[in-house]
């Protein structure tokens, strides 16, 4: 049985192959374009710092060097149930130089077309086992992010040799960039 958390909460991810699935629906279409949110992960050393430029996962680098995590592909509209976009990560093949993956969100585009989180309803970030497809955890962002344009959902890192989630839910609204900026080095 899959354990909900709440903002803050760790919880052990114990499976070897696991996916990252992220989900959302749009509150407003006011702006009059469509909303394409893209999720980013970070994949960091000891020094919360990128291992390497190839380590930053996004739609324009679907893979890690050591194909250990695999994003699955854009979703441009978000519409539909289920998972938006999905993340495959297989820790038997990680690089042992990575110690975190930090997981974000973010508003393509979102000043020019006036958007933001707060347009955003139904947010959640959840990890299932790929083998079986039985929900580990899952995260509902619940908070109203009203002038957000990224969001970091949660974080995966290694303690001890052990893989653990924690659910974060922090935003800001200097969109991608301002992440990117944080995590070169």
């Amino acid at each position: 049985m899959a354990i909900n958390l709440q903002k803050g909460q760790r919880e052990n991810i114990n499976a070897p192959k696991f996916t990252v699935g992220l989900g959302w629906d749009i509150n407003n279409t006011s702006t009059g374009t469509a909303f394409d949110l893209d999720a980013s992960l970070f994949l960091l050393g000891e020094d919360k710092k990128l291992v390497s430029d190839n380590h930053f996962i996004f739609y324009n680098n679907l893979e890690s060097p050591d194909k250990s995590v695999i994003h699955t592909g854009d979703n441009l509209t978000g519409e539909g149930a289920g998972d938006d976009e999905q993340i495959k990560i297989d820790l038997t093949k990680i690089d042992s130089a990575i110690q975190e993956i930090t997981v974000v969100v973010t508003i393509h585009e979102a000043e020019s077309r006036k958007q933001n989180f707060g347009q955003v309803r139904n947010s959640f970030i959840r990890i299932f086992n790929t083998d079986t497809n039985e929900e580990i955890l899952k995260y509902e962002l619940d908070e109203d992010f009203s002038i957000e344009t990224a969001v970091e959902f949660g974080r995966i890192y290694n303690r001890n040799g052990e893989w653990k989630f924690e659910a974060v839910g922090a935003g800001q609204r200097d969109g991608l960039e301002k992440f990117v900026s944080i995590y070169q080095k």
